[in-house]
């Protein structure tokens, strides 16, 4: 496990930049469920189709929560 941080190569420190990959993570995985439903519903399986709404609400929490540190984090 490498303990230095890296933000002399990127720029961004880690923590930072994991708060970016986690917020692009969230929206990106809210967007990929919005496949998934349609492709229950059309197979007409409701149950399978929820499962899919309630994990999109949740990456669309987790993303508002990033963006909201990140908003709170950003420096000018």
């Amino acid at each position: 496990m490498q303990t230095q941080e890296t933000g002399e190569i990127t720029g961004t420190r880690d923590k930072d930049y994991d708060l970016i990959w986690f917020s692009e993570q969230c929206m990106s995985n809210a967007l990929k469920m919005e496949v998934f439903i349609a492709d229950a519903e059309r197979a007409g399986d409701a149950e399978l189709a929820d499962l899919f709404r309630r994990a999109q609400t949740e990456s669309r929490k987790g993303a508002e929560q990033g963006k909201q540190l990140l908003a709170q984090r950003i420096v000018a």
